[in-house]
């Protein structure tokens, strides 16, 4: 079974929140395939799928939450930027939520873990991370936090005594900060947009309602039942009320969504109003 584009990956996983009957009324109005086949998913993903646009760095997260090591290794090109993400990965340390590891880690991906600081060797931990003096040097000595007890240590060393600018903001920007120590860090207007410059997103209903373009985010989201089964749900969930009022039954509504899809450079609420008011 070939490949679904794009465009029809994105309508998709819109069709899978309206009943089965509408969905099968509007494919043969519109002429859209029926769903990839599971197999055909897989293949994409085994030979790393390469997603249009840059995945915002919480969305790789979700995908490392599955302690996948297939996942993790598919996973590796996307965080290639996030130092502390590629060493979890390469010591096979679990995201997943009560897990424990280590995980199995392909021995060309331990090979590859990046070089521990010179600060940490030396400092330790929390010592490292008051000894920076430039964003290089935190961002360094922020990918030696690994586990859920290194957070709390530079979290109750933050209250303890205020680490150092650049160190918070290292420490805030990473996806895996839990949101209790991310919250100790700042909470201004400025914080909050560096935030979602670095990627930084709530969870999938976010994802799916504030980022765009939505032909990507919905390619994305249409192989959550593969990259991220366990969260998938809070997108349908917070886009099924949008496509119930603006698309609902209406095969036109759905025919210009796909006219509009590719183009569009908005996001996916706004597209769906959109294609409800031209049909």
């Amino acid at each position: 079974m070939r490949e679904n584009s794009r465009v029809e990956q994105a309508v998709g996983f819109l069709l899978h929140l309206v009943d089965a009957e509408t969905a099968e009324r509007v494919r043969a109005r519109t002429g859209l395939p029926g769903p990839e086949d599971p197999r055909t998913s897989r293949l994409r993903l085994t030979r790393a799928w390469t997603w249009a646009r840059r995945l915002p760095s919480s969305v790789a997260l979700w995908v490392l939450e599955n302690d996948d090591p297939a996942l993790n290794a598919v996973m590796w090109t996307y965080i290639a930027n996030d130092a502390g993400l590629r060493r979890a990965v390469a010591r096979g340390v679990p995201f997943g939520a009560g897990r424990t590891g280590p995980l199995h880690v392909d021995l060309a991906l331990r090979e590859q873990e990046p070089e521990v600081p010179d600060s940490y060797v030396r400092h330790g931990l929390v010592g490292a991370l008051r000894a920076v003096t430039s964003m290089g040097q935190a961002r360094a000595a922020a990918s030696m936090v690994l586990t859920a007890d290194d957070w709390w240590t530079v979290g109750e060393a933050d209250l303890d005594r205020p680490l150092p600018g650049y160190a918070r903001w290292a420490l805030s920007v990473r996806p895996d900060c839990p949101p209790l120590v991310r919250a100790g860090f700042g909470s201004h207007a400025k914080f909050t947009h560096r935030l979602r410059e670095a990627g930084i997103v709530d969870g999938p209903a976010e994802y799916a309602t504030a980022h765009g373009p939505a032909v990507d985010v919905l390619e994305v989201l249409a192989m959550g039942h593969l990259l991220f089964p366990a969260r998938v749900h809070e997108a349908q969930d917070a886009l099924r009320p949008l496509v119930r009022d603006h698309l609902g039954e209406r095969e036109e509504a759905w025919a210009v969504l796909a006219q509009l899809m590719e183009t569009f450079h908005g996001r996916t609420p706004e597209l769906v109003m959109t294609a409800g008011a031209i049909a």
